[in-house]
């Protein structure tokens, strides 16, 4: 396990060298730590290390993990595909969800985040590159997506995220210009709270940093290859 904190540390200063050369500061970009199928010993090692956030896949799995940890301080993202039989659970369990690509996911995660949490934070999944075996809404079909989520009350609709196929770099500039078209063409929308562009994972975190993202999304580089 004492790896994980090595491995943890390294990954953080790849973070803080990618921002050096494109001049952003370290603390405009936050690591979450990708800890499906790791034990809960795992991810306890880096909470330890100094690491807060971590994202889940696959509910389920998610939710032992929650409970087993709920002594700790633990900001839980989903990132994996959400089924509308599983938000009542993740709208009282987590703080974040990365996925969401139809209105009826969020007006269900709205309608059920419990009284007296704040209100869930989410990202919009694009399916930048139109890939048939990827989640996500198509670009043309965001404005308009955006517009009837932004009404819901117990959501803010905090950004992007994109899975871009395997080198496809480009993909995260298009998503930070298309963060940058929205804000232009929806009054309702503030760059304040429409900040986070979450892209950009092991492999690729230093090309994704380059072009804006706010959130990188890595777990083999912290945990090792999963079982």
């Amino acid at each position: 396990m004492q790896e994980i904190s090595s491995q943890l540390q390294q990954v953080l200063s790849r973070i803080a060298q990618a921002c050096d050369q494109c001049g952003r500061k370290q603390d405009e970009v936050t690591l979450l730590a990708v800890s499906k199928k790791q034990a809960i010993e795992a991810i306890h090692t880096a909470y330890k290390a100094g690491q807060r956030h971590f994202g889940e896949n696959y509910v389920q799995e998610a939710l032992d993990k929650i409970h087993a940890l709920a002594h700790l301080q633990i900001t839980w993202h989903l990132i994996g595909a959400l089924q509308s039989n599983k938000t009542a659970e993740v709208a009282q369990h987590f703080a974040w969800v990365h996925s969401i690509d139809r209105l009826k996911i969020a007006q269900r995660l709205s309608a059920q985040r419990p009284n007296g949490l704040p209100p869930l934070q989410i990202c919009l999944q694009v399916n930048i590159d139109q890939q048939d075996s990827k989640s996500g809404c198509t670009v043309e079909e965001l404005p308009t997506l955006i517009k009837a989520i932004l009404p819901l009350p117990n959501l803010v609709l905090r950004g992007l995220m994109i899975i871009p196929q395997a080198q496809n770099h480009q993909a995260f500039m298009q998503l930070a210009q298309l963060r940058e078209h929205l804000l232009a063409t929806i009054p309702q929308l503030s760059p304040q709270v429409f900040d986070t562009l979450s892209m950009g994972m092991s492999d690729d975190l230093e090309p994704a940093i380059a072009a804006g993202s706010t959130l990188v999304r890595v777990g083999t580089a912290i945990f090792g290859q999963r079982n």
